[in-house]
């Protein structure tokens, strides 16, 4: 301030900084502008309702634009909690070590910019990452690690740029706890895609369905910002880099296998399961067997025990719901069993399961318990099987293979989008939004499994390849979704649709499932010379 003040004066200043943050960052604060160097630190309007936020909601995550000023804001909240206020444990999760380093030097900033006697207590400790102080508040700023701040218990909790730390969902579950003891906690970041651990608390932060308070920051809340900064911003930026840096834009910042809007149709459709049983109650449904509909099981099978889980899907062939939903870490042999009882229990479905080293477990346990309602991709190989001309039961199933797997993907995004295929699985929703690209390939984030979502997709593809042909139209459909998923996709979406014309018009379509000639069989289901096996009009349908 320009005069001095006398001690009474400082007395009062000190009492009413520490009331008012915002008046105390405003008065005594000084931030190093890269350009004009040590300037004042002249909040804007946006930032003083942050600090607001702050104050009066104890979780608050914050969705916003990029340069707004937060992480300077959030070390000015940190210094002046620290200073006023006594045993104050603030800890600063950054995504690096340069970015934590940082962030304690923004901190040395405002303490050096402070006179003398607003500095109540005095500093007992100063490193890189950490400033402690004589009444026991300490800031400290730590890089991503799996141990970060667990052993603490925490005043404030910051997490910068969350939506880009590593692993945030196992390192949130690590830091909570640490917050019960009335911690506080500020999360902040600018989006990256659908999925994740910052993106799920803010959207349920936004529906209010947990404690957090959500702030959602455009480019335009910057009273320096108008139409010709953003024009002049965005001229040099990718589609993905404006919905990124400057529209907080989950969908569009990301590379989610499924658009927003779709996975937000397919959230609203979740619904707890009417029944829970089987191996660990990991069995889930929604309908119970209905007479005279046909029904279909598609499986993804992995080991049994590894990072991957089992899977498979029973769908109802009449109106495309998803009847019941299996995930979980069992022998091959004993999917293959509960397969076998699911199937009879479901008027005698249709079992494909991904043909693979695991799945010819499965299938081979299926063909020992006489189940004959298995999908081949050759008419001549399901004959073969019916007629016992030999043991082939390793060809039938879902032969994956990089084109294959590309198609079946592709009709499966068709599908959910226009609403052909439903299903009401939180665990399978849960799959889809870290279902991203990957470069040229569709895959699951590192950490996350897609185990629900091959499975489905097989079985969609089943579902719709049960119809007499895939018309002109469907196909049109999927060329421009191809087209249209990923910008830079280009080869390979020709490479796929190559794939998928050619299948089709070669008529070695190996999806399409066998329908066996009425004249094969008798009227009266007796055994007659060609059907040794007796009356399999069942295999027919409907």
């Amino acid at each position: 301030m320009a005069k001095k003040l006398t001690r009474q004066s400082q007395i009062n200043e000190i009492i009413k900084c520490g009331k008012d943050p915002v008046y105390f960052m405003n008065t005594y604060l000084k931030i190093q502008h890269p350009i004009r160097g040590l300037i004042k630190f002249n909040t804007f309007s946006f930032q003083d309702d942050c600090v607001k936020e702050f104050n009066q909601h104890r979780f608050n995550i914050i969705l916003k634009s990029r340069q707004l000023g937060l992480s300077t804001l959030a070390a000015a909240y940190s210094v002046w909690q620290s200073i006023f206020y006594k045993e104050k444990n603030i800890l600063i999760i950054a995504t690096k070590l340069a970015v934590a380093q940082n962030f304690i030097r923004k901190v040395k900033t405002y303490i050096k910019s402070m006179p003398g006697w607003l500095l109540v207590p005095t500093i007992t400790a100063n490193n890189k990452q950490q400033v402690e102080f004589s009444n026991g508040s300490q800031i400290k700023a730590v890089p991503t690690s799996e141990d970060a701040g667990r052993s603490e218990a925490l005043t404030l909790l910051i997490v910068d740029e969350a939506a880009f730390v590593r692993n945030f969902d196992e390192l949130w579950m690590g830091l909570y706890p640490t917050l019960s003891t009335g911690g506080r906690a500020i999360i902040l970041s600018t989006p990256n895609g659908v999925g994740g651990q910052y993106h799920e608390i803010y959207t349920k932060a936004e529906r209010k369905e947990n404690k957090f308070n959500p702030i959602k920051l455009m480019w335009d809340v910057h009273p320096e910002r108008g139409d010709e900064w953003f024009e002049k911003e965005t001229k040099n930026m990718s589609q993905k880099q404006v919905a990124q840096e400057l529209l907080c834009d989950f969908a569009s910042s990301g590379d989610t296998f499924l658009s927003n809007d779709v996975l937000e149709n397919i959230r609203i459709l979740t619904s707890m399961p009417i029944e829970k049983s089987g191996p660990e109650y990991n069995v889930w449904y929604w309908e119970y067997p209905i007479e005279g509909v046909n029904y279909i099981i598609s499986a993804d099978v992995a080991r049994g025990d590894s990072g991957d889980y089992s899977t498979f899907h029973v769908i109802n062939n009449k109106d495309k719901t998803v009847a019941v939903e299996f995930r979980g870490k069992i022998p091959p042999d004993h999917l293959g069993s509960l397969i076998y009882d699911t199937a009879r229990r479901f008027n005698n479905a249709q079992v494909c399961p991904e043909n693979n080293a695991y799945g010819y477990s499965v299938l081979s346990k299926i063909a020992d318990l006489g189940y004959k309602n298995i999908f081949f991709n050759s008419e001549k190989e399901k004959y073969r099987y019916l007629y016992g001309e030999g043991n082939n039961i390793g060809k039938a199933g879902f032969n994956t293979n990089k084109d294959s797997r590309e198609i079946i993907l592709a009709n499966f995004e068709e599908s959910l989008r226009n609403g052909r295929i439903k299903t009401k699985s939180t665990r399978l929703h849960s799959e889809l939004k870290t279902f991203i690209w990957n470069g040229k390939k569709v895959e699951a984030m590192k950490g996350y499994n897609d185990d629900l979502v091959m499975s489905l997709a097989i079985g969609c593809w089943l579902m719709d390849s049960n119809a007499d042909t895939y018309n002109v139209s469907q196909i049109q459909h999927a060329d421009a979704m191809l087209k249209g998923m990923q910008v830079n996709n280009t080869q390979a979406d020709k490479t796929v649709m190559k794939t998928f014309y050619k299948s089709k018009h070669t008529n070695v379509d190996p999806f399409v499932p066998v329908m066996l000639p009425d004249h094969k069989f008798s009227g009266n289901g007796k055994i007659t010379k060609k059907n040794p096996l007796g009356d399999l009009s069942w295999l027919i349908g409907k």
